[in-house]
C-alpha cells in the first residue's frame, strides 16, 4: 500500500512539474525594435590618388610612375600631409594588349604601371589644399572623397543609449495599453551594419595647370544610426 501511494505521489509531482515548465515557456513578453540617431559634422576626409604611365617597356612604365609618385608625395608634405597618412593602396604593372584587325589577334603594345595612394586628411579644412597639391604634382586621378568623424565611437555610444531609452519608452506605452507594465529586460541586441557607412563624393581630377581658385569641399552632416531589438517581461495589472 505504501509503495502504491509513493508511486501515485511521484506521478503527481512529474505532472505538476511539466505544467509549471509550460507556464514559464508561455510567459507574456513585450518585443520592441527602436532606433537611436545622432548627427555629426565630419571632421576628416580620405581620398584616392592614382598616378600611372604607359610605355613600351615595363621598366620605363614603372620608372615614369615612380617619378610621379615622388612628386605627389613631395607636394603632400608641403600640404602638411605626412607620409604615414598617404600610404600605398595598390601597385600594378600589366601588359597593354590591343586588337589588331588586320592580324586578327591581340598585339602587345607596351606596359602600364599604376600606383594608387589613399590620402587621409585629419583636418577637414585642408582637404581642398591636399587635392590641389596632388593635381599640381601630376596625379592622373583623384577618386572617391569620403568623410568621417574622429568622434565616431563616442557618438555611436550616444546613439546606442538613445536606442535603448526609446525601446524602454515604447515598451512602457505598449504594456500599459495592454493592461499591465513591463518587468525586467530579458534580451537586447544590436542590429546594424558591421561596416561604417560614410558619405562619398565622386571626384575625378585629371592633370591640369595650377588654378588660381583653390578647391573647396564642404560635406553635409551625417547621421550615426543604431537599431536594437529588445524583449521585456510583461506583468499584468492583476499580478502582484
Amino acid at each position: 500500500m505504501k509503495l502504491k501511494l509513493l508511486f501515485l505521489s511521484l506521478l503527481f509531482f512529474i505532472g505538476w512539474s511539466g505544467v509549471s515548465s509550460a507556464g514559464q515557456a508561455e510567459e507574456s513578453q513585450v518585443m520592441v525594435s527602436a532606433t537611436g540617431r545622432v548627427s555629426v559634422k565630419p571632421d576628416m576626409a580620405e581620398f584616392g590618388v592614382v598616378v600611372k604611365s604607359d610605355a613600351k617597356t615595363a621598366e620605363r612604365a614603372v620608372s615614369e610612375t615612380a617619378e610621379k609618385y615622388r612628386a605627389v608625395q613631395d607636394m603632400l608634405r608641403k600640404a602638411e600631409i605626412s607620409q604615414a597618412d598617404a600610404p600605398t593602396a595598390s601597385f600594378t604593372v600589366a601588359p597593354r594588349w590591343e586588337w589588331d584587325q588586320s592580324q586578327g589577334k591581340s598585339v602587345l603594345k607596351g606596359y602600364s604601371a599604376r600606383h594608387t595612394l589613399m590620402v587621409k586628411v585629419r583636418i577637414l579644412e585642408k582637404v581642398g589644399r591636399a587635392i590641389d597639391a596632388v593635381v599640381q604634382a601630376g596625379a592622373d586621378e583623384v577618386q572617391n572623397v569620403s568623410f568621417s568623424s574622429s568622434h565616431y565611437d563616442s557618438l555611436r555610444q550616444n546613439a546606442l543609449a538613445a536606442a535603448v531609452e526609446n525601446a524602454r519608452r515604447d515598451a512602457v506605452i505598449m504594456a500599459k495599453a495592454a493592461g499591465g507594465r513591463i518587468g525586467q529586460l530579458i534580451e537586447v541586441n544590436v542590429n546594424e551594419p558591421s561596416i561604417r557607412v560614410r558619405p562619398q563624393m565622386e571626384v575625378m581630377a585629371m592633370r591640369a595647370a595650377p588654378s588660381p581658385v583653390p578647391t573647396e569641399i564642404a560635406p553635409a552632416e551625417e547621421n550615426i544610426t543604431v537599431t536594437i531589438n529588445s524583449r521585456w517581461r510583461f506583468i499584468p495589472s492583476s499580478a502582484r
